[in-house]
């Protein structure tokens, strides 16, 4: 009895369970149902809203789901589609235009990122414009715009009495209006049907194949969206004769996207389209001549229209620019002729290029500076060896001269003078970014405030010096020195720009970049900079010039006055520092020079005191065997001596292949490797790895007149080694040597 009472109770419990769980999931559904009820409910009352709203609009407007299907349109969509039974957007327009689908998804998906979007679609009714904006998730509304009727033109696209076709980037025809299928006899697939001669060019005269024969038209191309393209044809001389020249006036061309003018061979423009006139910078007047709107043919444009109508000018089209404060515009001019023997003019085809030739400027001007900076650093190389060898001998000289000589005061000068051209040829290595830097973390407040007095001396009595620091400024990773250098010529140069006096203002600030700033070809990435700016109250920098003014040996100043290698001193320092430098100036107001530099968080430390160079102790005999791979003759004879006087026993080599020569002899004995970097045949650090496989604990040496950096990444992988930069002294050489080998 207590088992069967047990089992009872146990099947009570489990209906109570499943009972409550049965509640529990017809809850839930019915929850669900509401919420869906509901969605349901608000999806439908905005439809309908939507509905609402356009159902007065003039244009057609459709409102669909994302699955395209239709569930409301507008009065004005059913009387312009009152013969098409369509359920979704994509049947509507299935007889218009070639691949609807794929247009309304390319749309439906960029009103998805961006709520809108538009595209034009030229059909063979006419061109159209459609919009598409996203109401909510899956709720879209679709306008549709006639431009033919907005422009007043007609019945569109067929209306037009020019052969006119639309073909996709494939080079498949799209569409062909009425004109081009008279022309051509009937309807071509793609484009290598119609014209003899691909691929077209605009302001060419291309070969149709027509109904009738060969036919030469002048083509004129628009580009679309999509990757398509819309093809005029417009008569050309030799179809002044053709059934395409009686379908067509310049009142037919009037409305045309490409912009067209009819011009004499005298020179005035007797016509022009809508185009044509919101393209020239310049207003059409009726006495007006090309050569008022346009210049830079190199010679007189009437000289270039007489040839063309004469049939002796050159193919191809000329780039011009716009005349007088218009000169930033720049066009690509084809011409072509056209009209009777009794009536010959020219059509000129425009075509706005003045993006590209912005580009190609700042091509040029990019490739300038490159080629500038690689001259001055092949220049600077060859006089650091001309100069080592100067310096080095003049030190030899020394040696065997005291003050009371009467020739040491010559050999003093010859040495200073040999350090002043060093000087030189260091901005040289500035500005093509091949100097040697020494970067260290320094505060540009304790920097400019070392400075100060110095700069109070250049500027003058009549020129006032302000300083203003950030408090808080951050510190930066640079070469002080070099850095000392930027901020002089920077000042200098404000203080020339003021002739009559003025102020010179300094000016630092932290500032942070959220976003990527791009300007003058330099990009700035976000982060954390230090702000320098230079503000002088001068004469300014007149807009043509400015682009020019960090070249080496631009100059605006009178002869003797300066050498133009400041601000492109400054300018390759920065640059090589990894900052940015800019300079904006307005005329008869000043100019100002900003600086950027990427912020360094680490704390400057106090640099230990350099340590004070060695003296020559001539009595102090070292000992070893230095091998010295040297190709510049003048510079291998002065370090062989030095080296010899200093104790050392010099095996001399004019090669790295003579050195590998001379080390295949495996009792040879060599202590320490002295070479050049850049030597024909094999560069430095190339026989100095073979010659180390073998010998692996030499130190080495490498001497070069171009930066360290250079080669850097080859340095940093051949062990106990360090870097001299020519032009080196004879204690440079020798004390370079003696801390090498101990």
């Amino acid at each position: 009895m207590a088992i069967l009472a047990s089992l009872v109770t146990n099947v009570v419990e489990l209906r109570l369970i499943l009972m409550m769980v049965g509640v529990s999931l017809f809850a839930a559904a019915g929850v669900m149902t509401f919420i869906a009820l509901r969605r349901s409910n608000h999806r439908n009352a905005l439809m309908r809203a939507v509905g609402s709203f356009v159902a007065h609009d003039g244009w057609p407007s459709f409102v669909t789901d994302a699955e395209g299907v239709i569930t409301s349109r507008n009065a004005a969509a059913t009387e312009r589609f009152q013969d098409t039974i369509a359920v979704t957007l994509t049947e509507v327009f299935k007889d218009m235009f070639a691949n609807p689908g794929g247009v309304l998804f390319r749309l439906q998906g960029r009103a998805v990122d961006h709520g809108v979007a538009r595209e034009d679609v030229v059909t063979r009714r006419g061109h159209l414009r459609l919009s598409a904006h996203r109401i909510e998730d899956n709720v879209f509304l679709w306008r549709i715009e006639d431009m033919a009727e907005r422009a007043g033109a007609g019945r569109g696209a067929d209306a037009l009495s020019l052969p006119m076709l639309t073909a996709g980037p494939s080079g498949t025809i799209l569409f062909m209006n009425d004109a081009f299928r008279r022309l051509t006899g009937g309807r071509a697939r793609t484009l290598d049907k119609v014209f003899h001669d691909l691929p077209l060019v605009t302001g060419r005269v291309h070969s149709v194949d027509g109904a009738d024969g060969s036919i030469d038209c002048l083509v004129a191309e628009v580009q679309a969206t999509g990757g398509r393209r819309e093809i005029y044809l417009l008569p050309s001389e030799a179809a002044g004769k053709s059934n395409l020249s009686g379908a067509t006036g310049w009142d037919a061309i009037e409305d045309l996207p490409v912009p067209l003018l009819k011009i004499a061979p005298s020179g005035e423009v007797l016509a022009s389209n809508r185009e044509a006139r919101a393209l020239l910078p310049m207003p059409i007047g009726a006495t007006s001549r090309l050569s008022d709107l346009l210049e830079g043919l190199g010679r007189p444009i009437i000289e270039w229209l007489r040839e063309t109508a004469d049939g002796r000018g050159a193919p191809g089209p000329q780039f011009l620019r716009g005349t007088g404060s218009h000169q930033d515009t720049f066009l690509q001019v084809s011409l072509n002729t056209a009209g009777a023997e009794d009536d010959p003019h020219l059509i000129a085809v425009l075509n706005d290029v003045t993006e590209l030739k912005s580009l190609e400027a700042q091509f040029v001007q990019s490739q300038k500076m490159q080629a500038i900076g690689q001259l001055a650093g092949g220049v600077a190389h060859d006089f650091n060896n001309l100069l080592t060898a100067i310096s080095g001998h003049c030190d030899l000289l020394l040696l065997r001269h005291d003050q009371g000589d009467q020739d040491y005061g010559d050999l003093i000068q010859i040495h200073q003078n040999a350090n002043r051209a060093a000087s030189l040829v260091g901005q040289l290595l500035a500005f093509s970014r091949k100097q040697n830097l020494m970067p260290e973390v320094i505060d540009l407040r304790d920097t400019l405030s070392d400075l100060t007095h110095l700069l109070n001396r250049l500027v003058g009595e009549k020129v006032t010096l302000t300083l203003n620091h950030d408090p808080a400024l951050m510190h930066i990773r640079a070469d002080k020195r070099q850095l000392e250098q930027v901020l002089m010529n920077l000042v200098v140069n404000a203080r020339d720009a003021m002739p009559d006096g003025g102020e010179i203002k300094v000016e630092t600030e932290n500032v942070t970049l959220l976003n990527t700033v791009e300007r003058d070809r330099a990009t700035l990435l976000p982060g954390n900079y230090v702000v320098v700016r230079v503000v002088d109250e001068g004469t300014g920098i007149p807009p043509e010039k400015l682009p020019k003014i960090f070249e080496p040996f631009y100059t605006t100043k009178r002869p003797g006055e300066g050498t133009g290698l400041g601000l492109s001193t400054a300018y390759g320092i920065v640059k090589q520092t990894g900052g940015f430098i800019f300079a904006d100036s307005d005329v008869g107001r000043g100019s100002t020079f900003t600086l950027y530099f990427p912020s360094h968080e680490k704390l400057a430390t106090a640099s230990a005191p350099a340590a004070k160079p060695e003296s020559l102790e001539l009595d102090s005999k070292a000992e070893g065997v230095v091998l010295l791979v040297e190709d510049e003759a003048p510079v291998r004879a002065f370090a062989s001596r030095a080296l010899t006087l200093r104790g050392y026993s010099v095996l001399e080599a004019d090669s790295a292949e003579a050195a590998l020569a001379l080390l295949s002899d495996p009792d040879l004995t060599v202590d320490i490797f002295v070479t050049d970097v850049i030597m024909p045949g094999k560069d430095g650090p190339t026989w100095v790895r073979e010659a180390l496989a073998d010998r692996p604990d030499t130190k080495v040496v490498f001497v070069s007149g171009y930066a360290e950096d250079a080669f850097t990444e080859h340095q940093a992988m051949i062990p106990n080694s360090v870097f001299l930069p020519k032009p080196f002294s004879l204690i440079d050489l020798t004390t370079t040597v003696q801390r090498q080998l101990h």
